[in-house]
């Protein structure tokens, strides 16, 4: 890997977890965020969230979504309105009937909707039907997903993984919890249910750092490296 990224004229990473973790491997890197188009995300102000919760990712051990089925199912016991969309494509490795098969022993079948893979023009329609993003991963880098629900306006519980801690600040953006911990997850869901302005502050604080990813500011980020590289052969 080193000697492959030496070759390079310029090596690019898309988020700050990949910045630090590549280095070893090649000092000179340079972060390019990956880019949204804010324009197709409209944003709404969550303030007083409801039970509506939201899983966008593909149905694959990776990203645990047997997880957000359970804590759907530890807070119908409490929230009787508690609701779970689950969006995306299932890559074939069983998580997709273990989280049906979860729904049906937990009793929550009727409380969870499988939207299944939906087109990229859909994902902003989808994410405003929820207040509350359940992202789930055993391992993660900075998936678009969440930036989409950042942008969105969505309230973010996430588990603190991989690249996650790079993207998302605790208590300031989203709140963190362990890695498949059920009980941690379904206490920040009743925490963005329950804590007077927790919510409308993250909800806000994740916008306007999302919108630090606006092809808008991302664009001239890329034109300016290839003027440099152009600048520096033409030397």
């Amino acid at each position: 890997v080193s000697s492959l990224l030496q070759r390079a004229s310029i090596v690019t990473t898309p988020s700050a977890y990949l910045f630090e973790q590549m280095r070893p491997y090649r000092r000179e890197l340079v972060l390019l965020p990956n880019p949204l188009e804010l324009s197709k995300y409209s944003f709404t102000h969550r303030t007083h969230p409801k039970a509506t919760l939201v899983w966008l990712r593909a149905f694959h051990n990776i990203y645990n979504p047997s997880l957000a089925v359970r804590v759907t199912a530890s807070l119908a016991q409490r929230v009787p309105d508690v609701r779970l969309v689950m969006i995306g494509p299932d890559k074939g490795d069983g998580s997709f009937q273990a989280a049906k098969k979860a729904a049906a022993k937990l009793g929550v079948t009727q409380r969870v909707t499988w939207a299944g893979p939906v087109t990229k023009d859909q994902i902003p329609y989808l994410l405003q039907k929820g207040d509350i993003l359940l992202n789930t991963p055993r391992v993660d880098n900075t998936p678009v997903s969440v930036l989409e629900a950042m942008a969105c306006g969505l309230c973010i519980v996430s588990t603190n993984v991989g690249g996650i801690p790079y993207l998302l600040e605790d208590e300031c953006d989203a709140l963190l919890v362990p890695d498949d911990d059920e009980v941690a997850m379904t206490k920040a869901v009743q925490r963005f249910l329950t804590e007077n302005g927790l919510a409308e502050r993250l909800s806000m604080n994740a916008r306007r750092k999302v919108e630090q990813c606006d092809w808008s500011t991302i664009l001239p980020k890329w034109e300016q490296l290839f003027l440099d590289l152009k600048k520096r052969y033409a030397a």
